[in-house]
């Protein structure tokens, strides 16, 4: 590893992983949704314990029979058809289910549980620590290179400031987006989502436009 991959071998990874992770867990792949969720860690387990105590039918069927007898002051058993015209009754039948269940195996699966996203997050800390390590590059650094010395600027106040009002707005822009690259660009794009295409044209697009104004107009 003394070298970079070329870029079809990481081309051929990236693909890999995103195809891994469409047919393993049938949920789109990106690093912001992961890290909005962990860091708002106390919310998603809060939701995560809902979430399970509902997993039975029957459990929420009872639930909401309990919670509707509270309401309107009846027993649970106590529901009965409204009757029809004429004063005629219609029975329930029991044996009838209702539509919306008919549509339950093809409803979206919720969000990843909370501890492989995190655990998503601190993988890609300690991957690139050790591609760095087993390369013989790592060390730590406290500026942005040469490049940005020449480019930016050299002084380390303003460096500072810069990369935190870069940092504020790359986190409103993907939160406003739905996603960051990771998601629209592997994983929404190859799933053909119109969304996706146009955010991914976004990104590279003004990606493009900046590159240029920084090595050939400034």
């Amino acid at each position: 590893m003394s070298n970079y991959w070329p870029w079809w071998a990481g081309a051929a990874g990236l693909a890999l992983v995103t195809i891994n992770y469409a047919l393993t867990t049938d949920r789109s792949f990106g690093v912001s949704s992961a890290w909005d969720r962990v860091l708002h860690w106390r919310r998603e387990r809060r939701l995560e314990r809902m979430d399970e105590e509902f997993t039975d039918d029957q459990a929420l069927a009872e639930a909401l029979a309990a919670a509707t007898a509270e309401h309107f002051g009846t027993s649970p058993g106590a529901y009965t058809v409204p009757p029809g015209p004429y004063g005629t009754s219609q029975q329930l039948d029991t044996e009838v289910e209702p539509a919306a269940s008919e549509d339950t195996s093809v409803t979206a699966p919720g969000p990843a549980p909370l501890v492989t996203q995190a655990a998503l997050l601190i993988s890609i800390f300690l991957g690139g620590l050790i591609a760095a390590v087993t390369s013989g590059r790592f060390h730590l650094r406290f500026d942005m290179g040469p490049g940005f010395k020449n480019l930016v600027t050299a002084n380390p106040t303003t460096m500072t400031v810069l990369l935190f009002v870069g940092g504020v707005l790359v986190g409103f822009g993907t939160r406003l987006a739905g996603g960051c690259s990771s998601g629209h660009g592997l994983n929404g794009c190859g799933r053909l989502r119109p969304v996706s295409l146009v955010a991914t044209a976004v990104f590279f697009g003004t990606a493009v436009a900046v590159s240029f104004l920084l090595w050939k107009v400034i």
